[in-house]
């Protein structure tokens, strides 16, 4: 039996979109943020937390820099996934209206999604740390002059007003979560569709890439996600990402892995974990 989950870890402020997310994945859990993305996996490995939810990629900004890396080293287990709605809310402080705001406090990804708002406005923007920050910022100022773009939870937390809501020009603004652990939770596979998430590194001979892949397409594997990173600080060394759809107990999913380990130097499966539902019904809504 699984232990009861007491403590999310996520990097940011209170307020911030993660701790939002954590939220939703974890209806009445306490949540924790931390300075860094790396301090909130510490957190999970120290004892700490039991769990930290950590973005990994954006539908408009795509890759979170820096999460890559960190996660074969990180010494945890990928054992879920959360897909964040980001919607923008226009929060100041009590009496603020459209007519009063002339600056516009937030991260510059917020600042750039909510573009086409901001100009038609005519407001400043100014960009902060990150969007809970930018909401605590404008509630200490107390200023009907000032607003922020953050959650609707920063608007719980810090005391502040929503003048307008789903500010973001894109309406479909969805950030990928995923969900760490000390020890796997590796469901049955009977249990429904699942994602193995996996990093690896090519042999250095011709078209090596291709035939280690080679073996997801002949048993029918579909790669959701692929990227490549440099490892070692040089030009020559590249680590790869993969998520797959499948369970590592399925037959094909063992075959596909079997050819990219003898193709590879280095195979390390992350994760393998419940498919969010969001993959079927709302990827079409991203454009998929």
């Amino acid at each position: 039996m699984t232990d009861p989950i007491r403590l999310v870890a996520f990097q940011g402020q209170a307020g911030a979109y993660s701790d939002l997310a954590c939220r939703a994945f974890f209806p009445g859990v306490a949540t924790r943020p931390y300075p860094t993305f790396e301090d909130a996996l510490a957190a999970v490995r120290e004892g700490e937390a039991d769990r930290a939810m950590i973005p990994v990629e954006n539908s408009l900004a795509g890759r979170v820099a820096d999460v890559h890396h960190l996660l074969p080293k990180s010494a945890l287990h990928i054992v879920g996934e959360h897909f964040q709605r980001v919607n923008h809310q226009l929060l100041a402080p009590k009496g603020a209206t459209l007519a009063t705001i002339r600056t516009v406090h937030s991260h510059e990804q917020a600042l750039g999604q909510c573009r086409g708002f901001l100009r038609a406005k005519g407001f400043e923007p100014i960009a902060e740390a990150n969007t809970a920050v930018a909401a605590a910022k404008v509630a200490a100022a107390g200023d009907i002059t000032q607003a922020a773009i953050a959650s609707s939870l920063s608007a719980d937390l810090y005391g502040l007003e929503i003048v307008q809501p789903d500010i973001e020009d894109a309406k479909h603004n969805t950030t990928r979560m995923l969900v760490f652990a000390r020890t796997p939770e590796i469901p049955d596979a009977a249990d429904g569709p699942c994602i193995t998430t996996l990093v690896f590194r090519v042999r250095s001979v011709p078209a090596a890439l291709y035939k280690a892949l080679g073996g997801f397409a002949t048993n029918g594997i579909n790669l959701t996600k692929l990227e490549s990173y440099m490892v070692g600080g040089n030009f020559v060394a590249a680590q790869f990402y993969a998520d797959a759809e499948g369970h590592v107990d399925e037959r094909a999913m063992r075959l596909a892995l079997e050819e990219l380990r003898f193709f590879s130097r280095e195979v390390k499966v992350l994760g393998v974990y419940p498919a969010n539902p969001f993959r079927q019904t709302g990827m079409a809504d991203l454009g998929e």
